[in-house]
C-alpha cells in the first residue's frame, strides 16, 4: 500500500479500481473491451505509461480465464486455427513495445484513441465488412499485425481482432473463446515485452496486482449478466462507451 501511495492519492487509487471493476464486467459481457476501457479511464487518472503497467496483470489472468471457460481443447483448436494471425501480432507487439518511451505520450493517447473512434463508429453505423470463408492468409497477416503494433505501445488490441471476427461472421461462443486465446496469448507477451522496456518494473506492478482482484470481481458479474440479457443490446451500448472513451483520448491527445 505504501508503494501505491507514492504513485497516487488514495482517491485516485479508488477510482482505477472502479474503473477495474467496470471494465471486468464489460470484458464479461461482451468478451473484450477491457484494456480500452482501463487504458482511457486510468490514463485520466494517472499517466499513460503508469494505465498502460496497470491494465497487463488484470488483462492476462481475465483473457486466460475466458479462454479457458469452454476447455484447453476448445482453447488449442482456436490457437491452430489462428496461428499465423498469433504469430505476425505477437512479433509486432514485442517491436512495438519498445516503442512505448520514444513516443510522446499526446501522440501515444492519439493512437490509441483514433482507432477506438473507428471501430466504434463503424460498428454501430452497420459499416463493418464481411469477409466470406476464411480470408487469405495475407489478410489474417495484415490485421494480425496491426492488433499487435496497435497492442504493444498500448495494451489494445481488440478493435481490429473483433472487426476481423465479426467479418468473418463467427459464431458468438466461437468468437468469444477465440478473442480469449489470442487477446491472452498477446497478454502475456505484453507482460514480457513491458518488462523488457521497464514499463512493468517493482514500482509499477503493485499497481497492476491491485487492479486484478476488482477486475475478476467485474468479469464474474459481466459473465451473469451475459448468460441473462440479450447480448447485441450490450454489445451496443459497449460500443457506445467505447466512443465516448475513443473520443475522451483523442481530445486529451490534441490539446495537449
Amino acid at each position: 500500500m505504501d508503494m501505491l501511495t507514492e504513485l497516487m492519492s488514495p482517491g485516485a487509487l479508488a477510482l482505477c479500481l472502479a474503473i477495474a471493476l467496470l471494465a471486468g464486467v464489460i470484458k464479461g459481457m461482451v468478451g473484450f473491451a477491457m484494456p480500452m476501457i482501463m487504458i482511457s479511464g486510468l490514463s485520466s487518472v494517472v499517466g499513460p505509461e503508469l494505465a498502460l503497467a496497470g491494465l497487463i496483470l488484470p488483462t492476462l489472468v481475465t483473457n486466460g480465464w475466458q479462454a479457458l471457460r469452454q476447455g484447453p481443447g476448445a482453447a488449442w483448436e482456436s490457437v491452430k486455427r489462428f496461428r499465423l494471425f498469433l504469430l505476425v501480432g505477437g512479433c509486432a507487439l514485442i517491436v512495438s513495445a519498445q516503442l512505448v518511451r520514444l513516443i510522446p505520450a499526446n501522440v501515444l493517447l492519439l493512437i490509441i484513441g483514433a482507432p477506438i473512434v473507428v471501430f466504434a463508429l463503424t460498428q454501430l453505423m452497420g459499416k463493418a465488412l464481411r469477409l466470406s470463408g476464411y480470408p487469405s492468409h495475407r489478410v489474417e497477416a495484415l490485421v494480425g499485425g496491426l492488433a499487435g503494433f496497435i497492442g504493444g505501445m498500448s495494451g489494445v488490441w481488440g478493435p481490429p481482432t473483433v472487426a476481423y471476427l465479426t467479418a468473418m461472421e463467427t459464431p458468438k461462443k466461437d468468437q468469444i473463446r477465440i478473442q480469449g486465446v489470442i487477446y491472452g496469448l498477446g497478454a502475456l507477451l505484453l507482460a514480457v515485452s513491458h518488462v523488457g522496456s521497464g514499463v512493468l518494473n517493482l514500482k509499477t506492478l503493485p499497481f497492476s496486482v491491485a487492479l486484478l482482484p476488482l477486475a475478476l470481481v467485474g468479469m464474474w458479474m459481466g459473465f451473469q449478466v451475459q448468460d441473462r440479457i440479450d447480448a447485441a443490446a450490450f454489445r451496443k451500448a459497449t460500443l457506445v462507451v467505447l466512443l465516448v472513451a475513443g473520443a475522451n483520448l483523442v481530445r486529451r491527445a490534441l490539446m495537449g
